[in-house]
């Protein structure tokens, strides 16, 4: 099993497919990642560039118009302020990058995002119905600490009932639970456009400021609670990358191979729905984020490993997110508008894949 889920590390000498009369060469042909040498280095080159691109773009959002001399202890203060941003949009991006790649590998599907499940829509439906409830004051109520893991419970909870009672018993489908989840978040979607149209302006102009995912919506206080959860759920799908390559093969070929395919699936839904109720919580929905980079990743890595896949959607994800805020922020004055240009760009990304696909 050990060498099923190591194919990069598979050798194949030569000389044992060649007849016993041949004569012995030492040369030997190994298998990959990589279809050949050219796409490793297309590879390395890519991932160097994003790295760089990471780094001045790291520079520039803590040093650009920042009115202290370099180096100067005020400099610092007004870095360190800047470097919260920083800091949510790296949760966000990781959130974001290995939830979709590991999701769309558990439902051998690279159309579909997490927010299928309906993540985006109990968030919407649970800010709604305190607005709804307890008129705009109440939004205090969805604030803080409490508040914040308490909706992160809620989702994973959600998720977790749904991952149970769909992949286990006798449905044991993947279809069906994608199905009943478009269901229940097309339903959660509803009930909350029925209160909003109750609302008065004043209380609809306060909820419309959580409608629409945006970095500022993040607290400082949450993130010694979100980032040691993100790290592990990451560093776990990491560890797990050779595993979802067999699990990318698809069930009857995972489990003939011995890998136990409703498990592993199991265990990397619930890992997507920790991550996806931590972003969505902290910054609220971001329905085609995930789905851009993680399309970008699968064109420019060129490889099945995960292992290549997820640190390039990373990467990506930064750049383009940190590096879309940037110019927004200093450049045009409408760091507002990062997230939604971005949802448009991977709106208008998803509808050219359907399109030359054919299909969904």
């Amino acid at each position: 099993m050990s060498d099923v889920l190591k194919p990069a590390e598979s050798t194949f000498e030569l000389d044992s497919l060649r007849g016993a009369g041949e004569a012995t060469s030492t040369s030997a042909r190994r298998t990959g990642a990589f279809m050949d040498a050219r796409h490793r280095r297309r590879y390395i080159l890519i991932m160097t560039g994003l790295s760089i691109a990471a780094v001045a773009i790291t520079f520039g959002f803590l040093a650009y118009d920042n009115p202290m001399d370099f180096g100067t202890p005020g400099f610092w203060k007004i870095a360190e302020m800047r470097a919260t941003n920083l800091i949510v949009m790296i949760i966000v991006i990781a959130c974001q990058s290995f939830a979709t790649v590991s999701f769309q590998t558990a439902t051998s599907n690279r159309i579909i995002t997490p927010s299928i499940m309906g993540f985006e829509s109990l968030y919407l439906a649970v800010n709604t119905a305190v607005i709804f409830f307890f008129g705009a004051g109440g939004v205090t109520m969805v604030l803080g600490v409490g508040a914040y893991l308490g909706q992160i419970l809620l989702m994973i909870g959600f998720a977790a009932a749904l991952y149970g009672w769909l992949l286990s018993g006798r449905f044991s489908n993947i279809h069906i639970m994608l199905l009943v989840g478009v269901v229940i978040g097309g339903g959660l979607g509803s009930m909350s456009t029925f209160m909003q149209r109750m609302l008065d302006p004043n209380e609809f102009d306060v909820l419309s400021a959580r409608m629409f995912g945006n970095i500022s919506n993040a607290s400082s206080e949450y993130l010694p609670y979100a980032i040691p959860m993100v790290v592990v759920c990451c560093v776990i799908l990491w560890l797990r990358a050779r595993k979802m390559n067999v699990i990318a093969l698809g069930r009857d070929t995972a489990n003939n191979l011995g890998l136990n395919h409703r498990r592993e699936v199991m265990i990397t839904l619930l890992l997507v729905s920790i991550l996806m109720s931590v972003t969505t919580s902290l910054v609220g929905p971001m329905t085609f984020l995930g789905f851009l980079i993680a399309t970008l990743a699968y064109t420019f890595t060129d490889s099945y490993d995960h292992r290549l896949i997820l640190p390039m959607a990373f990467l990506l994800g930064y750049v383009i997110l940190a590096g879309a805020y940037f110019i927004l922020r200093n450049f045009f004055y409408a760091q507002g508008a990062v997230t939604i240009i971005i949802e448009l760009i991977g709106g208008l990304v998803f509808l050219i894949v359907v399109m030359r696909k054919g299909r969904l």
